[in-house]
């Protein structure tokens, strides 16, 4: 039972597709009350739990205007999930400073805003909420044309840190999920090109690509009692690739 969430009320931000979607099917299967959110058009009218904002414009002030109304619509709510971002790059010579902007503002300032906000009403009813936010294997390796993506994950792994180091003496818990290449509507275009995909599949030891839905008992378990004394984590949800430094290509390959 310590992997029960039965009695919570999470907010996932970023949840109405990808890995913030199996987070969220993931959370309530365990026994929690979902609520959802999605940026404006991207929700369907008939979901009454998503409420809808763009984390990515007018921070502060939208990132605080989404947790007033999870606290409306969900006072108890006692987990938190930061989990929109985005992929916005060029190659460096030619990145915009909007582009690394905006990257940041939705990767990195948007989780700040939200977090703070909520350990605030947290702090004032001696809750003992719990956070995860989503990095990436990107916040420790590195890709060409990821410059804005890879300092925004660096930034949240950082973020992470901090913000337990900030919170655990008042009884709230926060670690990160940092998925690898995962199947997601980011990502499938790129993954249709079987070369791409066999090459990625080299790149992982597991040697395989999965579905969004391997985040999501990870999410669980740093949400749930058995992961009491877990504080300040970022769990590489990766296969694998993190920690092998180049793998030799098989003989014959192309």
């Amino acid at each position: 039972m310590s992997f029960s969430l039965a009695g919570r009320h999470a907010f996932i931000t970023g949840s109405t597709a990808g890995i913030g979607q199996a987070m969220a099917r993931a959370v309530e299967a365990a026994g929690a009350v979902v609520l959802r959110h999605g940026r404006p058009g991207d929700t369907d009218p008939a979901d009454t739990d998503v409420l809808e904002a763009d984390l990515s414009e007018g921070l502060p002030h939208s990132a605080r205007d989404l947790v007033r109304q999870v606290i409306e619509r969900q006072p108890e709510t006692d987990l938190l999930v930061c989990n929109a971002g985005t992929y916005l790059d060029d190659p460096f010579l030619e990145l915009s400073f909007d582009t690394f902007d905006r990257t940041m503002r939705l990767n990195v300032f948007s989780p700040f805003v939200i977090v703070q906000e909520m350990a605030r009403y947290w702090v004032d009813r001696k809750v003992g909420g719990r956070v995860v936010i989503t990095g990436s294997i990107n916040g420790r390796l590195s890709e060409p044309v990821h410059v804005a993506y890879d300092t925004s994950k660096g930034a949240v792994d950082a973020l992470v840190r901090s913000l337990s180091v900030s919170l655990a003496p008042r009884g709230i818990r926060v670690n990160g999920v940092a998925p690898g290449l995962i199947r997601t509507p980011l990502t499938a275009p790129a993954l249709e090109d079987p070369a791409v995909r066999r090459w990625m599949e080299l790149h992982t030891p597991s040697g395989t690509v999965p579905e969004p839905d391997v985040c999501g008992g990870a999410t669980v378990f740093l949400l749930s009692d058995a992961a009491d004394h877990i504080h300040g984590q970022m769990l590489l949800v990766d296969g694998g690739m993190s920690v092998w430094q180049q793998p030799d290509p098989p003989a014959g390959w192309s």
